[in-house]
């Protein structure tokens, strides 16, 4: 139903009262505010009003699964303030997020102020910009009960799992531990690699590597490697020691190195897609190093509104929670726009871009876009803070270049015999850059590291410069990193875009995972933990039973399947698996064993254990309770203070913010954010540190020494 301003502003005449617009935060509402101007007052809700009780499960199983719902608790003046201001207008607009969770709390505000359901007066506004606003009030619909539905589904779910097998745990092993739907699968996920890392087995091999030079080119020899002998092309159990290594370098000597075949051709790259909520954070985690709840938390503020210099409070980019690749024909029509005036006419496409989300996405909003093309990172850098200009450039960047031109490169791969042996090297030259001249996906790509190679011709015989034989081991699969587990879990239809930072968040706070740099690591208590629920919850750990879960809740918001039903189905199996884990564990307690280090407690000579209590891991004496003996952990850096010579440890401040400072605090007073290195001080031999930031330095700290080096190639101190 489309309103027009004129309507809209005929309605608060004749009623002398004012429009409530009720948004979910107070950044929204002042953003929102400056688009509707003196006759909407627009407040914020502060996220839920109401909740499942936290002191009990909430829900009556045996009535279809009734959610029984309180007020939040803190809540009390603010759901008074809202009644109060409801009372007072002739017209309230619910404008909560544009998703589930959105939908749901708009539902939850309509039953608390007792609006009728059959009204038009939920609003959602895509972007928060003039437009995004405008068009939004002017298409006000009903509250969608169909996704209030699935996210009430989702909420009662996870309370089920929660609430009924989080006591279970706390029997069974120790208290403060929880399960989830998504996040007893994640950590399932983090120990099924750490067991493949454990079972694997290091593998030795060799190579045969060569440097060649052409003719002309003698100072600059290109690598090439030995691929094939006697037409046998060459694999890892081709070269499994040094003696045959040695054997095939000896055959070499003497040989002629001579070009038997070369392939050349063109190659184009394609740009990446949009953002989508999982793939921003993973670049954001891979490019800025940042986690994952920090990258929602920066792109909330840049949804919700900034103030903009000259323009004012703006939101800068579209909806950050979505796993649609749609964009608008605006949005595309303003990027070929800046690509034109900017770049030229050659670096457009033959034909607008179109990306296909995949099977299950859910295309109610567009992919993660700059609300206002035009708005250039340079533009409102001014307005943004340093971690706000990196997300939002992130963003930009990615959204332009997806609408530009391919890459073009030119490849050439060469062919040389030696003997019975034949090498090969490969590379490339850029042709056109087209897209790449403002952005490139972060990825390991080798074949892009390769060299451009001299011109040759068949026949050519190029000048041995060096011929080494190379030892290798085959490496065990990584660990995940916050980027590779978000992918995992989408690639697996694990949880939804919303659910994981908090997810990740999640696991880590109990304790089940910690980070090792960027690294997820198992601990103790995780593999303890999810042994218990592979033996008596495996539904509640396998990844394809919690996918398919995941697939009916989805159908609920398609209002293909009932909520209720769907939750008794999932419930009459659920029950079971508990009672007959009851019976299995009948008086058992299992223990968690303890991580031994190399400190010796100096009270009775034990050598310490890692434990983790209510404020994270300490130190404590095996002997316990003859020996009570605890102290806190300390990690040490390798430097050594520039005051006193102490050892410089890592530290954080209240707000858990790292930084470094001397073993022998308060006496020694030495602090910085600098990070201390393994390298020493040429002119003074104190520890050096690396200072990040834009113009990065590594320097010495120590009185009266002023040496000091600008930090040239990425990552050289880190």
């Amino acid at each position: 139903m489309q309103r027009d301003e004129k309507q809209l502003s005929k309605e608060r005449d004749d009623s002398g009262l004012s429009n409530l617009v009720i948004v979910e935060s107070p950044a929204k509402a002042k953003t929102i505010k400056k688009y509707l101007g003196k006759d909407f007052d627009v407040v914020a809700s502060m996220g839920h009003v109401r909740d499942l009780p936290k002191s009990k499960l909430g829900v009556d199983v045996e009535h279809d699964f009734a959610p029984q719902y309180v007020d939040i608790k803190g809540k009390e003046d603010l759901i008074k303030e809202l009644k109060k201001k409801a009372k007072k207008s002739s017209t309230i607009y619910l404008a909560t997020d544009p998703d589930r969770e959105g939908e749901a709390i708009s539902w939850h505000l309509a039953q608390m102020l007792g609006m009728n359901m059959n009204q038009q007066n939920r609003v959602t506004f895509n972007e928060i910009t003039k437009t995004g606003v405008k068009n939004g009030m002017a298409n006000p619909r009903t509250i969608d009960l169909k996704l209030v539905d699935a996210q009430q589904a989702r909420r009662v779910l996870d309370r089920i799992v929660g609430y009924k097998i989080s006591p279970f745990l706390w029997r069974k092993i120790r208290k403060n531990l929880s399960a989830g739907r998504v996040q007893s699968v994640a950590v399932r996920i983090i120990m099924d690699r750490e067991a493949e890392i454990r079972a694997f087995q290091q593998q030795e091999y060799w190579s045969i590597d060569a440097k060649l030079a052409a003719k002309g080119h003698a100072k600059k020899p290109f690598p090439a490697k030995l691929t094939a002998i006697n037409g046998e092309k060459l694999d890892l159990t081709s070269i499994p020691d040094e003696a045959k290594a040695q054997e095939i370098k000896a055959s070499l000597e003497g040989a002629q190195y001579v070009v038997t075949g070369i392939k050349k051709g063109i190659r184009r790259k394609s740009p990446s897609a949009p953002f989508i909520t999982s793939t921003l954070q993973q670049e954001a985690s891979r490019r800025l190093g940042y986690q994952s709840q920090r990258t929602m938390k920066i792109a909330q503020e840049l949804y919700e509104g900034v103030e903009i210099e000259g323009i004012g409070a703006t939101g800068l980019i579209t909806y950050m929670r979505t796993d649609s690749l749609r964009i608008s024909d605006e949005a595309a029509g303003a990027a070929e726009q800046y690509i034109l005036q900017t770049y030229g006419k050659e670096y457009l496409p033959p034909s607008r871009r179109v990306f296909k989300s995949k099977k299950n996405a859910q295309d109610a909003h567009e992919a993660i876009r700059p609300s206002d093309p035009s708005l250039t990172p340079d533009r409102v850098k001014s307005s943004l803070t340093p971690e706000q200009f990196k997300l939002y450039k992130l963003i930009w960047e990615r959204f332009i270049a997806s609408q530009m031109a391919n890459a073009i490169l030119n490849t050439v791969s060469v062919d040389i015999t030696a003997g019975n042996c034949l090498f090969r090297s490969s590379g490339f030259t850029v042709k056109f850059d087209g897209f790449t001249i403002l952005y490139e996906e972060t990825k390991d790509e080798d074949d892009e590291k390769s060299p451009a190679l001299p011109p040759m011709e068949e026949g050519d015989v190029m000048t041995l410069k060096e011929l080494s034989a190379n030892q290798h081991f085959t490496q065990p699969p990584p660990r995940f990193t916050e980027a590779s587990l978000i992918k995992t879990l989408e690639e697996n239809g694990i949880g939804r875009p919303s659910t994981y930072a908090p997810t990740i968040a999640t696991i880590l706070k109990r304790g089940y995972v910690e980070r090792e740099n960027k690294s997820l690591k198992p601990t103790a208590l995780g593999e303890v933990t999810t042994k218990l629920m592979e033996e008596q919850f495996s539904d509640i750990v396998n990844v394809t039973f919690t996918a398919n879960m995941e697939k009916s809740l989805d159908q609920v918001e398609e209002g293909k399947a009932e909520y209720n039903k769907m939750l008794e189905d999932f419930y009459a199996g659920f029950e079971k698996m508990l009672e007959q884990a009851e019976k299995n564990m009948d008086g058992t307690r299992i223990k968690v064993p303890d991580e031994e280090t190399d400190i010796v407690c100096e009270q009775c000579g034990r050598k310490m254990v890692i434990k983790i209590g209510r404020y994270g891991k300490f130190l404590a004496c095996p002997g316990f309770p003859e020996c009570r003996n605890t102290k806190r952990i300390v990690q040490e850096t390798g430097g050594l203070c520039p005051v006193c010579g102490g050892k410089v440890i890592a530290k954080r401040t209240k707000n858990g913010k790292p930084y470094f400072g001397c073993e022998h605090n308060p006496q020694c007073s030495f602090m910085t954010w600098d990070k201390p290195l393994e390298e020493k001080c040429p002119k003074c031999s104190s520890t050096l540190y690396y200072k990040g930031g834009r113009e990065a330095l590594i320097h010495c700290l120590k009185e009266g020494c002023d040496y000091a080096r600008a930090v040239e190639k990425k990552g050289e101190g880190k």
